[in-house]
């Protein structure tokens, strides 16, 4: 097995240093993906790299590695590494990256993937993660937040795993997929209905309270997959109820300002609104994928205007410069050219005193 546990060399430590400390003012262009392919050309890049982002997240499968063989995993990883789009990326702009099912191991995998703890510093070695970080440790995943900025002006980034603690999918039979779903361009999952299911585990639920309590003028959730739409039969929130419904009513326990979230998985791009039940809209702008599509695109009734099938990135950008920040969710093309936008003022996702 080559490689699987070796630690940060010097450099590469030195450099994560140098990333951590180069992010900490509020960053005004938060560029981000998911969903590209390591045996693929990546020529997104090239657009990505022109905008010279401070920031960039990968949502998750950020390379297709499905495998019980760690050094397949590893091999794969080296191959996104070799990319002269990627180098470019990871010498100018800082990183951030979580994991979706592709590059935990297997499509559709949970808490069953028997190589989830190789797997896992497979990823953060190639990521860069400092050897003593708890994601390398903690017995319940990889979850993850980082704050930039001060005052007035903070972005915290929360990234849940939802992969290590996931209970099972509930799958239709295949005769309704075949006859009902796939001609409704559905997947074959429906919501769980096993009392207490969830994606995230009661741990990480914990965790994540106290993240939503910490404040920030800017919640960026970076979820690994689509939170709002209200069920496509695919991956998604929706597949649980119970985590989903508990997210928005943390958000009203604690009047948590300011949330705003970003999502890949499904290969194809679009912008949800969601205000059931809550006291401001939750805008979620799904970006996949950097080079995979999906023709066959799911009913999602939260969705702003159109879709996009074709390969995509997402922009969130903040003028911090005016008393009441605009902030402006772009999804964009393999040329840089601006898919769909939402523009709207912080103050319009900031109800509580």
């Amino acid at each position: 097995m080559k490689n699987l546990l070796k630690p940060l060399t010097p450099t590469a430590l030195a450099l994560s240093l140098v990333i951590s400390a180069s992010v900490t003012a509020a960053p005004s262009k938060i560029l981000f993906g998911s969903c590209g392919h390591q045996d693929k050309n990546i020529p997104i890049f090239n657009a990505i790299n022109k905008e010279q982002g401070d920031l960039f997240i990968f949502l998750g499968d950020n390379i297709y590695g499905d495998t019980n063989d760690m050094d397949v995993l590893a091999d794969k990883y080296q191959r996104l590494g070799a990319k002269p789009g990627f180098k470019t990326l990871k010498a100018q702009t800082p990183i951030i990256a979580m994991w979706d099912d592709h590059d935990y191991g297997q499509n559709d995998a949970g808490r069953e993937y028997p190589h989830k703890e190789q797997s896992r510093q497979i990823m953060l070695n190639f990521w860069d993660e400092p050897v003593n970080s708890a994601r390398r440790t903690r017995p319940d995943g990889i979850y993850t937040s980082y704050m930039y900025g001060e005052n007035e002006q903070t972005i915290q980034v929360i990234m849940p795993d939802l992969r290590w603690n996931r209970d099972a999918l509930n799958h239709v039979s295949e005769l309704e997929y075949y006859t009902k779903r796939k001609l409704n361009n559905q997947g074959p999952y429906s919501p769980s209905e096993v009392k207490g299911a969830s994606m995230l585990g009661e741990a990480q639920w914990q965790w994540l309270e106290q993240e939503l309590k910490k404040p920030a003028a800017i919640k960026l959730i970076a979820s690994s997959l689509q939170l709002l739409p209200d069920f496509t039969g695919w991956e998604s929130w929706a597949n649980f109820p119970e985590d989903r419904n508990r997210l928005f009513a943390l958000i009203k326990k604690h009047k948590v300002n300011g949330v705003v979230i970003i999502s890949g998985d499904t290969h194809w791009g679009e912008i949800s609104k969601y205000q059931q039940n809550l006291d401001y809209p939750l805008i979620e702008m799904t970006s996949s994928g950097l080079t995979e599509k999906w023709k066959d695109v799911s009913p999602n009734k939260h969705r702003v205007g159109n879709f996009t099938h074709n390969v995509n990135y997402g922009d969130l950008s903040i003028d911090w410069q005016q008393t009441d920040p605009t902030i402006s969710l772009k999804l964009k093309g393999v040329d840089g050219e601006v898919i769909m936008q939402s523009d709207f003022s912080l103050s319009s996702i900031s109800p509580y005193k």
